[in-house]
């Protein structure tokens, strides 16, 4: 019955996708949905980038083994990311009117710069669809005899078709249904965990204290990786496509700021719900803990939860790790064709090429990600690792070209260069967990120094007025 009731769920997704192609006409459609979304499937497709497997999997483990210091990175770090968009970013780029944020690059900083952008990006998404084909292969396996690998493929193929399809129209129109199922579906297993374990109160006063430590020892260490958790994903986030793609298929301006202040509280409020029931869980089944931290909820539910209960929480499972897999995909589909192909070769295709090479680049993103799920399958490490690329090569250039009327190309490029080396040589040979930091500290400061001693002749930086 579970099963037959996934293959359903499955296939009206794929439905919806195949439906959703007859409202693409061109690359514009693809991309940003036309930018027309209304308010309710904007925020719905923003609160669906991240809420996948790193949530649901990676979060929860980490959470029993750490408690809430261990998860400031996801969910509390994502929030801000939504936030902050909105709150600096999303106005003067979403006045720029343009396809992707490689553009937003060109548009400050010049094509050359647009094409580092896009060169630096593209890598990030490869590990984080990947961490999202294991977490579906996971929950496939569960309730199947499939082995990981069959449920990599398996998973890669449900959504590269509707992806291929339809594009940024059938993330979005399937974001609204998915978020739906894990709203419903979290909810309804929280109050059986809660039920079962004698009420909230039960669950807490079994829970050990660190479990609800929000803020880290009085030391430099402690205060150092604290603040090294939240930026992440709450700065490292902010140069990404995916969010970007989401945001701009707003059909306003003020729509989109909303949607980011809606979807932010969304994440958080819903984000945590995954720590309670593990928490719930482990105090209720401490067998099926230690058997396998990442599949603590899935099998609590399977071998403790009647079948409405199981059709509803694996529902919502598929539909989170879904969402944010198509997202992952478009991504840097949409930053190859259009900021690396197109400049080169947008004189000799017509738009009708243009939205098939985004579709052919879907499924080469896929075959990538299959091939790094099938090496690495710790989720919250998969993810962790995309956003760590984007900060410390893209955040510091994006802030400055829109904030710093002293920014330059070639203080862009230095900053973009020697934030990814100094981040690389601090994470193998340092062996240290702030080399994120580091990095982060060398994009900083290569932006000020590149920008002081090679000027431009004309400002490059963004009016945002």
């Amino acid at each position: 019955m579970l099963l037959t009731a996934i293959i359903l769920y499955l296939a009206l997704t794929v439905a919806v996708g195949a439906w959703s192609s007859t409202l693409v006409k061109n690359s514009n459609d693809f991309v940003l949905a036309g930018r027309s979304l209304p308010l309710f499937l904007s925020a719905s497709a923003l609160f669906a980038t991240w809420f996948g497997s790193e949530t649901i999997f990676g979060a929860s483990s980490v959470y029993l083994e750490e408690g809430l210091l261990g998860v400031i990175e996801d969910p509390f770090g994502g929030a801000l990311c939504l936030v902050l968009f909105g709150m600096f970013y999303l106005r003067p780029m979403y006045r720029m009117n343009v396809l992707t944020i490689g553009d937003v690059f060109k548009k400050i900083f010049g094509k050359r710069i647009e094409f580092f952008a896009s060169v630096f990006m593209i890598p990030a998404y490869f590990g984080y669809v990947a961490a999202q084909l294991v977490a579906l292969s996971l929950v496939l396996g569960a309730v199947t005899d499939l082995s990981m690998t069959q449920g990599i493929l398996i998973s890669a193929g449900i959504v590269v078709f509707y992806t291929f399809l339809g594009g940024m129209w059938a993330i979005s129109i399937t974001d609204f249904i998915q978020t739906t199922m894990i709203v419903v579906g979290l909810l309804w297993v929280a109050v059986m965990v809660a039920r079962e374990a004698g009420g909230v109160g039960a669950i807490f006063e079994k829970a050990p204290p660190e479990s609800f430590q929000f803020f880290p020892e009085a030391t430099l260490s402690g205060w150092t990786k604290y603040i090294g958790a939240w930026i992440i994903l709450g700065l490292g986030s902010i140069p990404s496509q995916d969010i970007y793609q989401r945001v701009m298929s707003s059909k306003s301006e003020k729509v989109a700021v909303r949607s980011t202040y809606l979807a932010g509280a969304f994440y958080l409020s819903f984000g945590l719900l995954p720590l309670f029931i593990a928490l719930g869980a482990k105090v209720l089944y401490p067998e099926l803990y230690l058997e396998n931290k990442q599949m603590l909820l899935p099998s609590m539910v399977l071998q403790h939860g009647g079948m409405p209960v199981q059709i509803v929480f694996f529902g919502a499972l598929i539909s989170a790790i879904m969402s944010t897999t198509s997202s992952g995909l478009l991504a840097p589909a949409a930053i190859i064709s259009e900021n690396l192909i197109r400049p080169y070769f947008g004189k000799k295709l017509k738009e009708s090429h243009f939205l098939w090479i985004l579709r052919f680049n879907v499924v080469a993103v896929a075959i990538i990600a299959i091939l790094m799920a099938s090496w690495k399958s710790n989720i919250y490490e998969l993810v962790a690792g995309a956003s760590i690329l984007m900060l410390v090569s893209l955040f510091v250039p994006l802030t400055a070209g829109l904030y710093w009327k002293k920014v330059s190309k070639m203080g862009a490029l230095m900053s973009m260069v020697f934030g990814m080396i100094v981040y690389l040589a601090s994470e193998n040979y340092l062996y240290t967990e702030e080399s994120h930091l580091i990095g982060l500290l060398g994009s900083g400061l290569s932006m000020i120094i590149g920008s002081l001693l090679f000027p431009d002749k004309t400002n490059p930086t963004y009016e945002l007025s």
